[in-house]
């Protein structure tokens, strides 16, 4: 674990993690995962006010608008693909090269697909828009490079995620530079856009260094047909559940775009930009706690679900601490880093960010349901979400503009996290404990 971090820790805490490998291996990757999300998190806010207060709320919402369309398709680049690799790797780590391999091939593949989809889609969509058109084709171009994020797939079976923070965070130095550079040289939107490229394909020739200094090579990856089947056999589920996730987490400002304007998405952005820094928190404790989860199932259910109960109490006690001061300094917040152009957004970032909390046991879940190979049924969950999401929207939007699309995402967060799991009689008992959660979070 970090040095410095690890000083930080109360002395009870540190002696307990000394005594326990498991723990102590954990929370080192969390500390890097940390370290990595935390510097990108308040550099990438301070950079995306900046950019939103030079683009102006219209310019802004066009930007925000082509990510968020991008993203609708973003799943099919990663074919739900990434917690499967993990799990296969933990699981049979003599396979390593054919599973990493076949997996980066197969994202070698949907990405040029998607690229092609995305591209066309938003033709039909918008067919005389031609800035439209090349706004949505720059930034989905990055989803063919993120095949090399296979290597990143290897750190984390491991719980060495250290090394990915270096491969990353040398493209991020590099291209937040580049993006202040543009601001002063008043640049136009579309050279946002490819900076955007500019740091995936970077970040890319960085995984592949630090993953070639660890003593691996990619020359020995190799493709398997039957590995390639089994892997899209299990991360079919995931891949479809990844799409109604995208969806219902992006479509409320591609309808809002539609619908309103893009000035409306612009407003919107910034509360879902605020709102969307702290997801960094469940996604890094669930990647380092991943791979022990599956070693405790392998051990006893009680120890399973003593880990998880633990786990679940964790994630809703962050979610709880974060919502609340978040929801009650919104309006300063807003006002005093995008000023009063964005003044709006702030009744928004009051209410949306509760969804923190559900996403928070929503990461946690997904955590168990992929434990117990259950990805069938967060499809039919997500699925169910972003049916109710869209027709929220489509009730709400008209009447509320952005803050209608808030509070159909507020609701379609929790049915997915949490009330979902009393729809479905295997999932019972984890609603029951993540209940338990949300009374009262034990955590010591």
């Amino acid at each position: 674990m970090n040095n410095f971090l690890w000083q930080l820790l109360p002395l009870r805490l540190r002696k307990m993690v000394a005594g326990r490998a498991n723990l102590h291996t954990i929370l080192a990757n969390i500390s890097w995962l940390f370290i990595d999300r935390i510097l990108r998190m308040v550099v990438s806010l301070f950079v995306s006010i900046w950019i939103a207060r030079y683009l102006g709320p219209q310019q802004f919402g066009l930007y925000n608008y082509a990510l968020a369309f991008v993203a609708l398709f973003s799943a099919f680049a990663t074919l739900g693909l990434d917690a499967i690799v993990i799990r296969d790797i933990v699981r049979s780590p003599a396979q390593r090269e054919e599973i990493l391999g076949t997996a980066f091939v197969l994202k070698v593949i949907s990405g040029i697909v998607t690229f092609t989809i995305t591209l066309i889609a938003v033709m039909l969509l918008r067919p005389q828009d031609s800035f439209m058109h090349w706004l949505v084709g720059v930034t989905a171009a990055a989803m063919i490079l993120q095949a090399f994020d296979t290597i990143d797939l290897w750190f984390q079976s491991q719980v060495k995620s250290k090394y990915v923070v270096y491969a990353k965070n040398g493209a991020f130095t590099v291209v937040t530079g580049l993006k202040v550079l543009l601001i002063a040289l008043h640049a136009p939107l579309l050279a946002f856009a490819w900076i955007g490229l500019v740091e995936v394909a970077l970040g890319a020739v960085g995984l592949v260094i630090v993953y070639t200094r660890a003593g691996y090579r990619l020359s020995q990856w190799h493709v398997n047909r039957a590995q390639a089947k089994k892997l899209l056999l299990d991360s079919t589920p995931l891949m479809l559940s990844s799409i109604m996730i995208m969806i219902y987490m992006r479509i409320d400002q591609i309808m809002l775009g539609e619908m309103i304007g893009e000035q409306e998405v612009g407003i919107y952005a910034v509360a879902v930009r605020l709102v969307e820094i702290w997801y960094f928190i469940p996604v890094a404790i669930a990647s380092s706690v991943f791979p022990i989860i599956i070693a405790s199932k392998q051990i006893s259910d009680a120890l399973l679900y003593a880990r998880l109960q633990k786990f679940y109490n964790w994630m809703t006690f962050l979610g709880y601490g974060i919502a609340a001061s978040v929801s009650i300094l919104a309006r300063p917040i807003v006002l005093l880093l995008f000023g009063d152009t964005y003044a709006r957004a702030a009744p928004m970032l009051a209410l949306l960010i509760w969804s923190v909390l559900f996403t928070n046991l929503g990461v946690a879940r997904t955590v168990f349901l992929n434990t117990f190979n259950m990805s069938k049924v967060l499809l039919v969950i997500v699925f169910g979400s972003s049916i109710i999401n869209i027709g929220l929207n489509l009730l709400l939007i008209p009447a509320y503009q952005g803050m209608g699309a808030v509070i159909a995402s507020c609701v379609a967060y929790a049915f997915a996290a949490y009330i979902s799991c009393f729809l479905y009689k295997p999932l019972q008992k984890t609603g029951r404990m993540l209940t338990k959660a949300l009374i009262f979070p034990k955590v010591w």
